[in-house]
């Protein structure tokens, strides 16, 4: 009896052992993160304040993804103006950027620091928006109307370029300048006569202006020119390439579910940004995703340096960046996904 006693005993211990250590373990990983380690903090600037092709970035905190990749991240809104200093300045880590716009300005020196980790759209998003009825249904009917323009994107940067291959003298335009968040009710008050933007907004023009538009994308003419990408600095991937590709990786697994689930990636959305119109974000999901899975290979967010390269031939034939650019200057291909 004694013995038989003595063997229930150990038994009941070891099972409260397993049990204590269960809970123990348990408690551990959803306090410390990835291999029972604190998470790493970073901060991601948004592209354009609260569009919807932001919209996976609140995905993969809202879903988990960052948190399961050992990454606690902070989204905060930002714009093509400031997130290039919000990344050199330390104030940020990652950000969306258009990767045209980064040739243009490493080209000339005027950042020098910044690398694309991924792709999000694999073409320029960029297209003028003309009311029907505006008589504006071609190119040429551009002239000297005024166009409103996201401040400090790469929208008025390319027109220039644009005007030279479509046939009209983009030098009679006339710039009226918003934050991104603004830059509709521009043409719904009739400031100005079109609006120069990301082709996916569409929807979101339509819908506040109350008109229909006239599309006109500027890769009619503008062929093989990148879309947009996610961002870090040459430095911060040098000094963290494991936290950079923890980043990537969470950052994608988030682009694949939001174009995967385009209402729920509103819903979400919206929940973080009360502003956000959630018929209009899902909208953008959905007019975005053929540009998300038109990657090489089929892989989202791949990066091809062929096709980079091309891009920035087409950039120096319209005058927009001197010789000497090559792709590895813009694009970090030992992080970026291949085909």
């Amino acid at each position: 009896m004694t013995r038989r006693i003595r063997v229930l005993a150990a038994a009941a211990l070891a099972t409260t052992l397993m049990v204590s250590a269960g809970c123990s373990g348990s408690d551990g990983d959803s306090d410390a993160g990835q291999n029972g380690k604190a998470p790493d903090k970073v901060t991601y600037l948004t592209g354009f304040g609260t569009g919807g092709h932001d919209a996976f970035a609140w995905v993969a905190k809202e879903k988990g993804f960052f948190t399961e990749s050992g990454l606690d991240v902070d989204v905060q809104l930002g714009a093509p103006a400031t997130n290039n200093q919000g990344l050199l300045s330390g104030k940020a880590q990652f950000t969306y950027s258009d990767v045209t716009q980064l040739m243009i300005q490493t080209g000339n020196n005027q950042v020098t620091e910044m690398r694309v980790i991924a792709a999000v759209h694999q073409s320029t998003l960029v297209a003028i928006f003309a009311p029907e009825g505006s008589n504006i249904t071609k190119p040429k009917d551009l002239e000297g109307k005024r166009v409103g323009v996201a401040a400090g994107s790469i929208t008025k940067t390319l027109l220039p370029a644009y005007g030279k291959l479509a046939g009209f003298d983009a030098s009679l335009l006339k710039f009226v300048e918003s934050p991104p968040q603004g830059l509709v009710g521009l043409l719904a008050g009739k400031k100005v006569d079109v609006l120069s933007t990301f082709v996916i907004t569409r929807n979101t023009a339509e819908t506040v202006t109350g008109q229909k538009m006239n599309v006109l994308p500027l890769t009619d003419y503008l062929r093989d020119l990148l879309g947009t990408g996610i961002t870090t600095t040459a430095g911060y991937a040098k000094d963290n390439p494991d936290i950079v590709k923890r980043f990537r990786d969470a950052s994608l697994k988030g682009l694949q579910y939001t174009i995967e689930h385009p209402e729920e990636a509103a819903k979400i959305m919206k929940a973080n940004n009360p502003a956000v119109n959630e018929q209009g974000a899902a909208a953008e999901i959905k007019l975005m995703t053929p540009y998300v899975t038109s990657a090489p290979g089929g892989v989202v967010g791949a990066l091809d340096e062929q096709r980079a390269a091309r891009a920035i031939a087409i950039l120096q034939g319209a005058g927009l960046v001197p010789g000497g650019l090559t792709p590895e200057k813009v694009i970090d291909f030992t992080i970026a996904p291949k085909a």
